[in-house]
């Protein structure tokens, strides 16, 4: 059971990453790309040097874990036409054509790798489901200039 020190101390680490970091993101989804990114896949645990330097390890873990969860959330909610244009900005953010991009995330599945640890296989389907119709959009976008001019 979570103490009130812990719970203070967790919220003050999901403050300061939330507004020093995730603030400066422009997507939705270049957030959960970044949160996921600090996960450890092997153990699964969340870790960030700078706050690490300020906080202790536990904290960090556990506020990045439900930073990640809250991302995936509020992902989960976004309507396909919203989230269509925030996985754009995502991908416009990245070096290298989108259209490319969306290509490579296809073919690897990356977006398996932003899936929180815990969720229910439904949710995991949906979401895996949606960034794979959305990715698919961008790269056919493509196509379909190519194929016109």
């Amino acid at each position: 059971m979570e103490t009130l020190d812990q719970f203070q101390q967790n919220q003050r680490v999901i403050e300061d990453f939330t507004s020093r970091t995730l603030a400066a993101i422009p997507s939705d989804i270049g957030r959960v790309v970044h949160v996921a990114t600090l996960r450890d896949l092997a153990s699964g645990r969340y870790r960030h040097e700078g706050l690490a330097a300020v906080y202790p390890e536990l904290a960090v873990d556990q506020a990045l874990a439900h930073c990640h969860q809250e991302l995936f959330a509020k992902i989960l909610e976004t309507p396909l036409e919203s989230l269509e244009w925030d996985l754009r900005v995502c991908l416009s953010a990245l070096e290298g054509p989108l259209e490319e991009i969306a290509a490579r995330w296809l073919e690897i599945e990356f977006y398996r790798l932003l899936v929180p640890s815990g969720v229910p296989v439904y949710l995991r389907d949906l979401f895996c489901s949606n960034l794979r119709v959305l990715l698919g959009l961008v790269v056919e976008e493509r196509a379909n200039l190519e194929s016109a001019a």
